[in-house]
């Protein structure tokens, strides 16, 4: 038994357990949280600059389909350096980040602020067919684009920050570290990137080639001609989805998210089979108890169904006076003002039958000392999961209001914010129903995390939509015109921004090995085409459906000083056949 004067993830304990690892021979082995947190350390340290090859390498190929140009790609990427370096600079204020952050936010600060450099990009290209100065054409861009990506931001920053009502720290820690990271994001987009376009333009332009990611003509058709039976479908499948979301299996221990080969893991599977320790409690009662109050306690402890062992340093010398045992055995017995006992259980830790056991172990605990406590994996594993469950339901409330907020102020809208929320939520169901009807069970940090960072980074897609279906209301259309309009002309830049996000992080469930990351990764990944699909192709009914609801609840929803008769617009037969490739707004 080897005890360490710092916490299991302090680097002191970090560097003692590797030098552990270089005294044991062939046939050694070593067990415990503490070895198996060193080995998800060098796993990560591993693995991550394959995330990160992996999310580049995945999202130029999704930006060589979308954008018109060879060099954009590249040049995109070169600017999120800049956002991603001061992001893990900064951290250094924070005075230490988890692995799980340190592994995520680089894939995550790729994929989510990604869509501010399209906006930049697309804008600078409007600007340019107005001014031929390319220099004022930028600085035109840059004023435009400011307040699109600000309001887009906004949103993902609030998703983000809602982590941050987690009693968990590792929600604060994932929530500060990515809102600071997608703030660098927009501050880069309108500082740095602008300098890479202008001194690369010529290159831009030589090597210009032809979009492969195309407008949805057909399906916007199809959109606009059926509204009915898309919304009917999409309520059909929420019924189900809604149910298995809530039904979808997760688990709490750190074990079972690693590979099994592992040192740690392999020392506690031994510790498992061959000594019954499966889980190991570590009781403290008070020294004033007596060897016999403290044997009997035990005693109690062995009748426990599940428990294999417990015992005492001072139960096994009875009758020994402890003054004559070593420095060290009389520490482990005896120590603050408290005495150890240890019960080793056959119970799995986070099982139903591990917190059965412990409840009946508190209460003998408590009898023999009203002030004694339990800890270890199993007891602060059952903590975890009582802490989950009202983590979840604060998460999920604080983002939702956040950014119902920020959409009704955008919108000066009662009924708009309802409508986007309630379409990405609808979404998520759907993401996290999946592994109910595939059986797999997730990470419980997985679907705490899913619900504001795929809220946070697609709504913003519907943003989109909604405001061009405003736009051409605006201007005459009608409901089912304007919903056609919308579709086929944001569904390009939301194909590209939405495939982009799920490369970025679709890469990284593919290779990872520790199933933690993986399933995040998997989930943020489907939930973005998930989002993606929705918006195009159910939004615009929703919009077409429900426009006499958003007008009476909308300030202004039709400015009449943008209004012109419908005689003066374009045939919608011309925009079919000549449809501009329109830039990505989402102011």
């Amino acid at each position: 038994l080897v005890r360490f004067p710092e916490p299991a993830a302090s680097k002191s304990t970090m560097d003692a357990i590797a030098q552990l690892k270089k005294l044991l021979r062939e046939n050694c082995f070593m067990g415990g949280l503490s070895v198996i947190l060193q080995d998800t350390k060098a796993l990560v340290d591993t693995e991550m600059p394959l995330y990160i090859l992996c999310a580049v390498g995945a999202s130029l190929l999704v930006l060589f389909l979308a954008m018109e140009s060879a060099i954009v790609p590249l040049l995109f990427m070169i600017g999120l350096i800049f956002p991603i370096l001061y992001n893990f600079g900064s951290n250094i204020f924070l005075g230490e980040i988890s692995y799980i952050t340190q592994a995520l936010s680089t894939v995550l600060q790729l994929g989510v602020t990604m869509d501010f450099s399209i906006f930049l990009l697309h804008r600078y290209e409007e600007e340019k067919l107005q001014e031929s100065d390319k220099e004022r054409a930028m600085a035109r861009a840059i004023v435009n684009t400011f307040s699109s990506i600000t309001a887009s931001s906004l949103t993902t920053i609030a998703g983000f920050l809602a982590l941050c009502t987690m009693r968990l720290t590792l929600g604060r820690d994932i929530g500060i570290v990515m809102a600071k990271g997608v703030a660098l994001g927009v501050l880069c987009t309108i500082t740095i990137l602008p300098s890479l376009i202008l001194t690369f333009d010529r290159a831009v332009e030589r090597h210009r080639h032809r979009v492969f990611i195309p407008q949805l003509k057909r399906a916007s058709r199809f959109v606009a001609k059926h509204p009915g039976p898309v919304i009917a479908v999409f309520l059909i499948l929420m019924a189900p989805f809604s149910l298995a979301q809530s039904k979808t299996s997760v688990y709490y221990t750190l074990f079972d998210s690693l590979p099994q080969n592992l040192t740690g893991i392999a020392g506690t599977n031994k510790l498992r089979d061959d000594f019954g320790m499966t889980t190991s409690h570590f009781i403290l009662v008070d020294e004033s108890l007596t060897n016999g109050e403290i044997s009997n306690l035990c005693n109690k402890l062995k009748q426990v169904e599940g428990v294999t062992q417990a015992g005492s340093a001072e139960a096994l010398t009875e009758g020994i006076d402890m003054a004559f045992l070593p420095e060290n055995v009389r520490q482990l017995a005896q120590s603050g003002g408290y005495k150890l006992i240890l019960a080793n259980s056959a119970y799995k830790s986070g099982t139903d039958a591990l917190n059965a056991q412990l409840e009946e172990i508190n209460a003998l605990v408590k009898a023999a000392d009203p002030q004694g406590v339990i800890t270890g994996e199993g007891a602060m594993t059952k903590d975890l999961i009582e802490i989950a469950d009202t983590d979840f339901a604060h998460v999920n409330v604080a983002s939702i209001a956040a950014v119902f907020v920020i959409i009704a102020l955008s919108f000066m809208s009662l009924s708009v914010p309802v409508l986007l929320v309630a379409g990405i939520e609808g979404a998520i169901f759907i993401n996290l129903g999946i592994p109910y009807f595939t059986g797999t069970t997730l990470p419980f940090i997985a679907s705490i995390v899913i619900g504001t960072v795929q809220l946070g980074a697609t709504v913003d897609y519907a943003i989109l939509m909604t405001t061009r279906f405003r736009e051409e209301r605006s201007i005459g259309r009608t409901s089912r015109e304007a919903a056609q309009l919308a579709c086929q002309y944001c569904s390009q830049s939301i194909l590209s921004s939405g495939l982009t996000f799920f490369a970025a992080t679709v890469g990284v469930a593919a290779i990872s090995k520790m199933e933690l990351l993986k399933s995040i990764c998997l989930l943020i990944s489907r939930g973005a085409l998930v989002s993606m699909v929705l918006i195009i192709l159910v939004l615009p009914c929703l919009l077409m459906a429900l426009e006499p609801v958003i007008r009476h609840t909308t300030w202004r929803w039709l400015k009449k000083s943008d209004s012109i008769s419908q005689e003066h617009l374009p045939d919608m037969d011309d925009l079919k056949e000549n449809s501009p490739n329109m830039s990505m707004k989402a102011d």
